[in-house]
This record gives structure tokens, sequence and C-alpha cells, in this order.
């Protein structure tokens, strides 16, 4: 489904990258660990296409992501790629369910199943009683769980999550862990996860490191 080619990327005198590749298979969790500054989120976020790289492609689906134009890109992103971040990036402003809706309302869905789908996600995220919250009323694993709806609403083929339990307690990071295996299994849903979590990581079909600017397999 995703793979990677021979990807650099440097920073002023650093290199983060060191042509690293990789392949990721549908419907799996696959977790990439590393030391601090190792480039586990800059890798993440090339493959994601919030970033680019110095040299070298990122396919998904046999489509090379980092030679569509910005307007592409875009599109693509909105449909094809969901995003959890550490933080939880929700509107303050906005319910639960508007927050949800938001990625699909700008992929043109109309209002009425673009609630309907929220309030359908939410509620097998077992948030059917926090469809009217705002974010400041939830707690911090309810917001994550609205963060992953967000991400689950256009059906994306593969989701990103950047350190997903790095604000969670243990409880609410052992819940997320079960969460993503159900995703995967219920849904054939596809993750790539950075994490210094190691019983997540340890959780997953596969796992990455990151050494040296390389990729090995674990």
């Amino acid at each position: 489904m995703l793979e990677a080619k021979n990807i650099t990327k440097s920073y002023e005198d650093l290199q983060v990258l060191k042509g690293v590749n990789l392949s990721i298979s549908g419907s799996t969790i696959t977790s990439i660990i590393g030391k601090s500054g190792s480039g586990k989120s800059t890798l993440l976020h090339i493959l994601g296409t919030l970033d680019v790289p110095d040299t070298g492609s990122v396919f998904l689906n046999d489509i090379e992501i980092n030679k569509l134009n910005e307007k592409e890109l875009s599109q693509f992103r909105n449909k094809e790629i969901g995003f959890v971040f550490q933080f939880h990036h929700l509107i303050p402003e906005f319910s639960a369910l508007e927050n949800v809706s938001m990625p699909a309302l700008i992929n043109g869905i109309s209002k009425h199943k673009a609630h309907k789908k929220s309030s359908d996600l939410l509620s097998y995220l077992g948030l059917s009683g926090r469809l009217d919250h705002k974010p400041n009323e939830l707690s911090g694993g309810e917001q994550q769980r609205v963060a992953i709806a967000r991400a689950l609403i256009n059906d994306p083929k593969i989701i990103f999550a950047d350190e997903p339990t790095g604000n969670l307690d243990t409880q609410n990071s052992v819940e997320l862990h079960e969460l993503f295996m159900k995703l995967r299994d219920d849904m054939g849903q596809t993750f790539v996860i950075v994490t210094h979590n190691m019983e997540l990581a340890q959780l997953s079909d596969r796992v990455l490191e990151i050494v040296d600017g390389n990729i090995t397999n674990s």
C-alpha cells in the first residue's frame, strides 16, 4: 500500500534521514521507534505529505504523492490520509460532532450526511453521549477518540499517528492501543505510528527502528 524509496532529509548541516526505504502492507499496524531526534516524526510527516524529502519518492497505492501539485496534494491528503497527533488540534468552539464532520464537509459531503457519519463513528468509539460536548468538556482520552473519529471520517487508506499516547495516562493509553487493533480488525484500517511507548509498539504487526538515519526491522 505504502512505499518509500531512498528518502533523505537534512536540516542545515544535519542529515536526519539517509536513504530510507520501506514498504507498508494494508490492514496492518506499523510502529516506528527510535531515540529522540532520530528522525521518526520527520519520516512520518514525509510519508503523510506534511513535509517533502530532499530526495526520494513516496507512493501510496502506486501514486507518487510527492509529484502531485499543491492543489492535487491537498485533495489527496483530505481523501486518502488521516492524522492523529499527540495534541488533538480540535477546534475549541466546535462540538465533538462538528469537529469530526469538518473534513467531510471540506470534501463536499452534505451537512446531513457528514453529521450522520460523524455520529455513527463517535458512537462506535464509545462517545454517543458526548456528541454536543466541546473539547474542554471532554477528558484527554475522549478528546483523542474524537481526533481518531475525525481521522476516519473520509475513509482514508491510511492513518498516521505521531505519539498518540503522549498526553494520555496508562489506562487511556491501553484503551487507545485496543482501539487501534479494533479498527484494524473491524475496518481493515492501516496505521503507521511513531511512538516512544514500547507497549504499543510491541502490540503492532511490525516494528521499524530508525538508527543513524536509516530503518532497521525489529
